[in-house]
């Protein structure tokens, strides 16, 4: 089995949350929880989290919704591309924390200690 982490970073690239998923499960499935108590004015993401679902949340909350949309979505929304190029900082986020090997490799075989060195590695990342 592999496992997936799903991030959310700030307008900088600095982790603010994450969950580890198992590999085969799509990643729009946690963002309810990984977003639950937090406040932002835009999510940019994208295509894997177009989801009706997710939209209509993130319309309610008064988000600018950036996401990359699936192209056999029937009525495409509308996408800033300025904005959308800012995306390229959670990519940064994940090769700078595929730069730990115990990460990249997931030699942690329990949860709880693969997380523990997520956190580590985000805290040197976010230190330099």
């Amino acid at each position: 089995m592999t496992t997936k982490i799903l991030a959310l970073t700030d307008a900088l690239g600095n982790l603010v949350r994450f969950r580890l998923m198992p590999g085969q499960r799509f990643d729009s499935v946690e963002v309810p929880s990984l977003i639950d108590g937090l406040e932002f004015d835009a999510f940019i993401a994208d295509k894997a989290f177009d989801s009706n679902a997710i939209i209509a949340e993130l319309n309610e909350r008064g988000a600018t919704v950036v996401i990359s949309q699936h192209p056999r979505r029937s009525k495409p929304l509308l996408l800033d591309r300025e904005i959308y190029k800012w995306r390229h900082l959670i990519e940064n986020f994940f090769c700078k924390l595929k730069e730990f090997k115990r990460i990249a490799m997931r030699t942690d075989k329990i949860d709880a200690s693969f997380s523990a060195m997520t956190y580590l590695a985000a805290a040197i990342i976010h230190s330099q």
